[in-house]
């Protein structure tokens, strides 16, 4: 029995011995040392600097009386606005009833592993979340090991290759971008390309776009637009509308798939039952745009772009080979050049790499390992997402659009970022 006389034994056996998931874990142990009164860069969880927009805030305000259960796949305004913006942003078309809301993104993807029995398909490096949810429902994992060379991207010589073998099998492959954890997305060519094998051996194409409105560019695609019969797109407002903690997720499926969709109300009938009903009625606002909300985009990508670039500089300033990075607030250097020099320092793995760096420095990163590369690669990934974003946006309001948000705008209001990159680079040339 443990101490507090539970029975350990009958803890499911696809759950005995699974860690918290690693990005969680990292910032609970960043928040612990700063509760002890270290400096910590908290460099570690992925999670928005951005404040909610403030018409969203308000709109949730308004709301904040809305008390009633809603339908099980989600407020049909706000079912609307989500068919509404992907009809906006990508020219697809969708039927209200084939949204499905729940409380995060997390959560649907959880439930679609339920009700859709087949092997996942998941490209590496991959967020930390997509293979312990496989684990822990008894779901086999297929794993594709990726190249820096191409940009940690997936490609359809490496699909093709998982599917040849048993072309029958039903699978769902997770396409992840902008991507988290590398901040690499696909162009139009490799999506297309992409399409083809998954419609040869008819694939549920999982696409994971939370980062889609954080590309640089403003230019994201879905390669649901290529793949339409069998394509998932997942969002929320998690990462592009700064809202986190309100936990609130949306799977969009074309009419082909609408069995799914209705597997899945099942499941969260019995489960979650509904998404939080002022949640929902807020999310309506942030689907529907506008202008205020494109700005706030504009600008956040603005904000992140001139970060992105700032990282790249530092991390290959200290030799390591980096493709510039497209989208979303994540690096994924390699310091393999740096082996020799770190081995001299007894670090031979990814996570005695992070824990010397967060112990001597107070960077905290997550070794490559947590994102199904193996630890002797020397991988890792840091979210440069330490910074005040409310102080940000309010001060990128005050450049011009048509000049570049400089040095001296990162070290006033990105200053934990910055340092952060400089004490890494100087531990490391130590």
């Amino acid at each position: 029995m443990s101490p507090n006389g539970t029975h350990e034994m009958h803890v499911n056996l696809n759950v005995r011995g699974l860690p918290l998931s690693a990005t969680l874990e990292i910032n609970e142990i960043s928040n612990g040392l700063i509760a002890q009164g270290k400096n910590v860069y908290k460099l570690g969880l992925g999670q928005s600097p951005f404040p909610v927009p403030q018409a969203v805030v308000d709109e949730l305000k308004t709301n904040a009386h809305q008390k009633d259960y809603l339908p099980v796949r989600g407020l049909p305004a706000l079912q609307q606005a989500v068919v509404g913006y992907f009809e906006r942003t990508q020219g697809l078309a969708y039927l209200p009833q084939n949204v499905l809301v729940g409380p995060g993104s997390k959560e649907l993807m959880f439930i679609l592993q339920l009700v859709y029995y087949g092997d996942l398909v998941i490209p590496t490096p991959s967020w930390v979340s997509y293979a312990p949810q496989a684990h822990i429902i008894g779901r086999p994992v297929r794993w594709v090991p990726t190249r820096a060379e191409n940009k940690w991207l997936l490609t359809p010589d490496e699909l093709e290759k998982v599917c040849a073998d048993d072309p029958q099998k039903p699978r769902i492959v997770i396409l992840n971008y902008p991507n988290n954890p590398t901040g690499y997305t696909y162009s139009d060519d490799e999506l297309q390309a992409l399409a083809a094998v998954a419609r040869k051996y008819r694939i549920i194409m999982l696409s994971d776009e939370i980062y889609g409105e954080l590309q640089f560019d403003g230019g994201h695609r879905s390669i649901a637009r290529y793949y339409p019969e069998g394509t998932i797109i997942s969002s929320g407002l998690s990462k592009w509308c700064g809202a986190g903690g309100w936990r609130l997720g949306t799977f969009i499926a074309p009419k082909e798939l609408g069995w799914i969709v209705k597997g899945m109300a099942t499941v969260a009938s019995e489960t979650f039952t509904a998404t939080s009903a002022p949640i929902q009625y807020a999310a309506v606002r942030a689907f529907n745009g506008g202008v205020s909300i494109e700005r706030y985009l504009w600008q956040s990508r603005r904000i992140l772009k001139a970060l992105a670039e700032r990282v790249h500089a530092s991390l290959t300033g200290l030799g390591l080979s980096l493709a510039p990075f497209d989208g979303g607030f994540y690096a994924f250097p390699d310091f393999s050049p740096l082996r020799d020099k770190l081995s001299a320092r007894g670090i031979t793995t990814s996570a005695q790499l992070c824990t010397r760096l967060l112990e001597e420095t107070g960077v905290a990163i997550l070794p490559g390992n947590c994102f199904g590369r193996p630890e002797q690669e020397l991988t890792a990934r840091l979210a440069f997402v330490d910074f005040d974003g409310a102080r940000a946006l309010a001060a990128a309001e005050q450049v011009p659009n048509d000049q570049v948000l400089g040095d001296e705008f990162l070290r006033r209001n990105c200053d934990k970022v910055v340092s952060a990159m400089e004490r890494m680079a100087d531990w490391l040339t130590l």
